[in-house]
């Protein structure tokens, strides 16, 4: 099925089953430990084996050789495989460094080993044993160093735009501003590690992981094989969590098949927490520069948004300036991104890569040009609301509701009382209140479902797609009882096997509007093969009630189904209605904090998040996504940072001890509030993405707050007590 035309009336609309606060279905399985993630799976007939990854202790440079002599020797060592070994293998599509295979190291902790022993304990000493002469090369690892140096990115990144005359009009401003701001590197920090299972058969091999893109891993893990696609079954039912650092085939995966293979056994391998932040991906650090004209009357007319990132050679910049594209009017328009070389681990996508770290910015200056106009920060941003791409006026937006955000919240939130700055003290703290606009494009990819209608009525959905905590098994399951007419406990989803047809996977905010749309569109052929074998009219059936009715006839589906049962199977593809419309989610937050007028240190009271993200699937789940966001935004604002030491090119903070993420005491009671709305141009479901439209604008809200509390305008995250102690006002 092709998406070209904006959907009309169609069975999703009767929201029976989709749109309902439905339950996880998940959940019973998740909370009793009946989920099996990937390093759990186990089959008592089978003998597991457990490999250990070495890690290389430089951050460029080659290997000379590898000693394993002494790992050999050691208590139940089975085989030690190294990079050396099995040589240099070519690099998957969406691999920017080699995950193992060669002499040559491209940063700190990249794979170079696998020890595999009877246990794990066995495996993890023996690896301590195995001996690296290196030839160390001098690396770049500091991006404000590199700064200078950084080159304009591949065109394929759109690293540059330009409307009109920004220079000129800039000048000419009545109110302008230009600031630098800081985003630092960060870490996914997710709560299961990188984990796989890898077992051979003849020439075929089965691996158990925790992705979130099947038909990805399996293609790139082939190349890395170097083996045909079809001989590897991936299989990843259950993830704990991703945030996009299991977007792309990692370590564990390769170590594990490589190992396997080595020792004829089925082989576990995890990450262990200290090598993850450096030998996977993470959100790489940022310098934005913004700068802003405005006239007195608070309209925008010029902004430029400069952002430098650093990754390893042939990666790519992080999109800091995306945001800044779509979301204010201004006629005179500038944006560019540039990437400096540097030999850290791998810069990738992270929760809403490009908004996230650019709202962090561009939502600070905002609220600096409305205090220097003296408007207040939410009639600032509605003055400049724009109703079609800045970039583009003849492409307006499919639908766009950041006003209404802005004022459902300010009445929810109570912004009518917010202090005036530095003004307000209660005890020990000082307290003020912040905003910051939300936005995430709303991306749909290609994706495909098989629907099977058993002869005991149950429907069955089969797709690959991935359930990284965010909701997949139940949304898919609602569009199939909506599209088929019966209750959800009808139906049985079973997700991430690379035997089901490719979905559009978990990651960009595109999950669930895209593979939903993927169920819908086999279940619109089971339907029309249903009324095939049944003499019905396509166009006239009713699904409803575990029955087909039309005219004055009426059929169970389990009597529909036969013996044989039936099933329809189809992939949702996407039209031009994104060149024509552009397509977008927005939102709002609000926050309270209290900064204690002797430490500095800054705690959140309360937040809000209003959000208009097309027509919501499941108001539990989708809650549960904005919750955590906010959640993953408070940390970015005040403890996430991934240290760098810019001598010998690793982020030293690599474990959950020296990388703070926030705890359940720093997060207090969260709202939110979902917009009712659709789009039509959006997809069969009328609905867009949610998760990282959470998060985008989280930390810049903070920030807001942090500086109406105190008056102390911060601009380089995270914003922790030392950058404050110092400058606290005299009310304090």
């Amino acid at each position: 099925m092709k998406f070209d035309k904006p959907a009309t009336t169609n069975p999703i609309d009767r929201l029976k089953v989709v749109g309902q606060p439905i339950r996880r279905i998940d959940g019973e399985l998740k909370t009793t430990g009946g989920a099996k993630y990937a390093y759990e799976w186990h089959d008592p007939d089978i003998s597991y084996v457990y490999g250990y990854p070495v890690a290389s202790a430089i951050s460029k440079g080659r290997i000379k050789s590898i000693d394993t002599s002494a790992a050999k020797r050691a208590p139940g060592v089975l085989s030690v495989v190294t990079t050396l070994d099995v040589g240099k293998r070519e690099k998957g599509e969406y691999n920017t460094a080699s995950l193992f295979g060669g002499d040559v190291i491209e940063h700190y902790h990249q794979a170079i080993a696998v020890v595999v022993a009877a246990t794990f304990e066995q495996a993890r000493a023996a690896a301590s044993l195995v001996k690296v002469d290196y030839a160390e090369e001098k690396g770049v690892f500091d991006l404000s160093a590199e700064k200078a140096n950084a080159k304009k990115p591949d065109e394929s990144q759109k690293p540059d735009t330009s409307v009109g005359d920004f220079a000129t009009a800039f000048d000419a401003a009545d109110v302008t501003l230009d600031q630098i701001y800081t985003t630092p590197d960060q870490s996914h920090a997710m709560m299961e590690p990188h984990a796989s299972i890898a077992a051979w058969n003849g020439d075929e091999v089965t691996v158990w992981t925790s992705s979130q893109m099947i038909d990805w891993w399996r293609s790139d893990l082939a190349t890395t094989l170097g083996v045909d696609k079809d001989k590897i079954h991936l299989m990843s039912p259950f993830i704990g969590g991703g945030f996009g650092g299991k977007l792309f085939l990692r370590a564990d995966a390769v170590l594990a098949a490589f190992a396997a293979k080595d020792v004829g056994k089925p082989v576990k391998v995890t990450l262990p927490r200290p090598i993850m932040a450096n030998n996977t991906t993470h959100r790489p650090a940022t310098i934005q520069r913004i700068r802003i004209g405005a006239g007195r009357d608070g309209k925008i007319t010029a902004i430029a948004h400069e952002s430098w990132s650093g990754n390893l050679p042939d990666g790519a910049p992080e999109t800091a300036v995306n945001q800044s594209r779509l979301l204010y009017a201004g006629a005179n328009r500038m944006t560019a991104m540039r990437l400096a070389t540097l030999d850290l681990p791998e810069g990738n996508a992270m929760r809403a890569p490009g908004e996230a770290p650019g709202l962090m910015a561009l939502e600070i200056a905002i609220d600096e040009v409305a205090e220097k106009l003296g408007l207040d920060p939410i009639a600032f941003r509605i003055i400049n609301d724009t109703q079609v791409d800045p970039e583009n006026p003849d492409r307006p937006f499919s639908h766009r509701d950041l006003i209404g955000c802005l004022k459902l919240g300010s009445e929810r939130f109570g912004w009518a009382d917010r202090p005036k700055v530095a003004s307000q003290r209660q005890g020990n703290w000082l307290i003020g209140m912040g905003v910051a606009a939300a936005f995430r494009d709303n991306l749909v990819l290609p994706s495909a479902a098989r629907v099977k209608l058993g002869k005991d009525g149950i429907i069955t959905v089969e797709t690959d797609m991935t359930d990284i905590g965010t909701g997949s098994y139940t949304i898919i399951a609602q569009t199939a009882a909506e599209m088929m007419g019966v209750s959800v406990d009808k139906v049985a989803v079973q997700l991430g096997d690379s035997r089901f047809p490719i979905s559009a996977g978990s990651g960009g905010q595109f999950g669930a509007n895209s593979s939903t749309s993927g169920v819908y569109a086999a279940c619109v052929k089971l339907r029309d093969a249903i009324a095939q074998k049944l003499g019905f009219n396509s166009e006239d059936a009713v699904f409803e009630d575990g029955v087909v009715k039309s005219g004055n006839r009426s059929v169970p589906l389990a009597e529909a189904a036969g013996d044989e049962g039936l099933v329809g199977e189809d992939k949702m593809e996407w039209g031009d209605l994104t060149k024509t419309h552009q397509q977008s989610t927005f939102g709002a937050h609000f926050v309270e904090v209290g900064v204690d007028v002797a430490t500095g240190e800054t705690r959140i009271r309360r937040m809000l998040a209003v959000c208009a993200a097309g027509r919501i699937l499941n108001p539990i789940t989708a809650r549960s996504q904005v919750i955590g966001a906010m959640t993953m935004g408070a940390g970015g604002a005040l403890t996430e940072e991934l240290a760098v030491d810019t001598k010998r090119g690793f982020f030293v903070n690599h474990d959950l001890a020296g990388y703070e993420v926030p705890v359940h005491a720093d997060i207090p009671h969260q709202d939110v509030v979902f917009l009712d709305e659709t789009d039509p141009m959006s997809s069969p479901m009328k609905a867009k993405g949610v998760g990282e439209l959470g998060l985008c604008g989280v930390s810049a809200a903070i920030a807001n707050a942090i500086y109406n509390a105190t008056g102390v305008r911060l601009r380089n995250y995270p914003m922790t007590l030392d950058k404050l102690i110092g400058s606290l006002p005299d009310v304090a």
